[in-house]
């Protein structure tokens, strides 16, 4: 969730090192800093929920699920974002502090960050030649997109609702939509 500026206009490396000693996390957009700001409960249940099924899923595949402390660079634009859940399956990507070739990344939507996650997040995110699928998870109601890039660079779009299973085909990942949902309380 992007707060507000710092107005301080920072170099890649001057981000990074700060960032390292930072008690508070920020993204970097072309040399401006944003303050993070926390999440809801239900926000982090359906990360933490995610997480665990892709843990499960991937243990022994050379792939390797992160949740919202890890950064993501994308050098072409000058960005670094923290998704709330990303994969990434590249080697050089293993030991990093900051992933770069994510295969799969996760937003679980808020009120105040939702048109910047479906607008120019997405964006940046498809800079990513590495990208396969951007995933976008309601946390207010049963509901999962899936934009999933095609051989010929294009994004197709799959919707997900109450009662169906969820498909990742990056990481050949099936599971129910509930089990993204479990112990989260949904307005009525």
């Amino acid at each position: 969730m992007i707060a507000q500026p710092d107005r301080t206009y920072l170099t890649p490396e001057e981000y990074l090192a700060a960032e390292a000693v930072s008690p508070v996390k920020h993204e970097y957009h072309d040399g401006e800093i944003f303050a993070m700001a926390g999440a809801s409960n239900a926000h982090v249940i359906v990360t933490d929920n995610l997480t665990g099924l892709l843990l499960a899923h991937t243990r022994g595949t050379g792939c390797r699920p992160y949740s919202t402390d890890m950064k993501v660079r994308i050098e072409s634009t000058n960005r670094f974002f923290y998704p709330d859940l990303l994969v990434t399956c590249d080697r050089a990507d293993r030991e990093a502090d900051l992933k770069q070739r994510p295969k799969l990344i996760i937003e679980v939507l808020s009120d105040s960050t939702e048109a910047f996650d479906r607008g120019k997040k997405f964006d940046h995110y498809s800079e990513l030649e590495s990208l396969e699928e951007y995933v976008l998870v309601s946390q207010d109601r049963i509901r999962v997109e899936i934009f999933q890039r095609r051989d010929d660079d294009t994004w197709t779009l799959k919707r997900y609702g109450a009662g169906e299973t969820v498909r990742f085909a990056s990481l050949d990942f099936d599971c129910p939509i509930a089990e993204i949902y479990t112990d989260v309380a949904l307005p009525s």
